[in-house]
């Protein structure tokens, strides 16, 4: 889950492998829609192309945990995260579709056992939408390309969730 509170983002997050994949072979395949996200690699905004998948095609390229998180909307416990007291320069993005989401350059230590994140790379990175399930109004945060899970907004803050990103050190991130 994701938490934002008057210190700021509390993301939590834990050892993935980031996934890009096409259509099955021989699924049918719809004119490629693109959306607009910040690269920190290439230090700017880029074209994508939004990542859309069945359950089916995600179940073949995530982990168990994963699609239950980033698919089903679930979330994980506290400092389960490979990431949660992780101090490396370097980016983490989305477990899904490789989008980048949060830079360690806004990161903070919530002690919450959640890495915890003042805001994301850049707001188009990621959209939101109103979630009224368990009977409150909470605001789930979406990856902006490929619609993966990786949280809610809480004014009073935790709990935040997991799984749903992959940390790429500064000096791995290629242009």
């Amino acid at each position: 889950m994701i938490s934002v509170n008057r210190v700021g983002w509390i993301v939590s997050i834990a050892v993935a492998t980031a996934v890009f994949g096409l259509l099955a072979a021989g699924a049918p395949q719809a004119a490629s829609t693109q959306v607009r996200v910040y690269s920190v690699a290439q230090k700017g905004y880029v074209m994508v192309d939004k990542v859309v998948k069945t359950d089916e095609e995600w179940r073949k390229i995530l982990t168990p945990e994963q699609f239950n998180i980033t698919r089903r909307q679930g979330t994980e416990r506290s400092c389960s995260g490979a990431y949660w007291n992780n101090h490396q320069d370097g980016v983490y993005r989305c477990v899904c579709c490789g989008n980048d989401l949060f830079q360690s350059l806004k990161k903070f230590d919530s002690k919450t056992g959640w890495p915890s994140f003042f805001a994301p790379v850049d707001p188009a990175n990621i959209t939101t939408q109103v979630d009224d399930s368990y009977g409150m109004r909470r605001t789930e945060v979406l990856c902006a390309r490929c619609d993966a899970h990786l949280g809610h907004v809480f004014d009073d803050g935790p709990p935040p969730n997991s799984v749903a990103l992959k940390f790429v050190p500064a000096k791995d991130l290629k242009k």
